[in-house]
C-alpha cells in the first residue's frame, strides 16, 4: 500500500466511526421543566434534527412540548409521536405546541414524516427516578 490508499483506508475508518456515534451514540437526556401550571413544559428546536431529542417527563402529568422549526428543509415539515396518535405540522420559523398527557411509562420514538429525524421521549413512572 502506498501512501494514498493508507490516506483513504484512515479518512474511511474515521467516517465509519462518525456515522456510528451520531446514530448510535449516547444523547444527553433533558428533563422537562414543572411550570406554574403544573405542565411539564420543553423547548424543542427544529433544525437538522431535535435538540434536545432526548426529553424526560412524568407519567400522568400533562406535558406541552413547544417545537420551534428553525429551517425550511420538507423532512422536518411534521413531527409525529405514533405511541400517542399525534401527528402535528411544524410551520418554517414558527412555535408549533404539542400537549398531552402520558398515561403509561416507556420509552417512545417521535420522528419526522419521513422517519429520517428520530427522537426520544422517556416517561418515568412513579417509582422511577432520573
Amino acid at each position: 500500500m502506498d501512501t494514498t490508499e493508507i490516506a483513504v483506508v484512515m479518512v474511511g475508518i474515521a467516517v465509519i466511526g462518525i456515522v456510528l456515534w451520531y446514530f448510535f451514540g449516547e444523547r444527553e437526556s433533558v428533563a422537562a421543566a414543572l411550570g406554574a401550571s403544573g405542565v411539564q413544559e420543553i423547548k424543542v428546536t427544529v433544525k437538522g434534527g431535535y435538540s434536545p431529542d432526548v426529553i424526560v417527563v412524568k407519567q400522568g402529568a400533562p406535558v406541552r412540548l413547544d417545537f420551534y422549526r428553525d429551517e425550511t428543509a420538507s423532512c422536518s415539515e411534521q413531527v409525529i409521536f405514533g405511541d400517542f396518535g399525534i401527528a402535528r405540522d411544524l410551520p418554517a420559523f414558527k412555535t408549533t405546541q404539542i400537549e398531552f398527557t402520558p398515561e403509561k411509562a416507556g420509552e417512545f420514538t417521535f420522528t419526522c414524516g419521513m422517519s429520517m429525524m428520530r427522537g426520544k421521549l422517556i416517561v418515568e413512572g412513579n417509582g422511577q427516578a432520573r
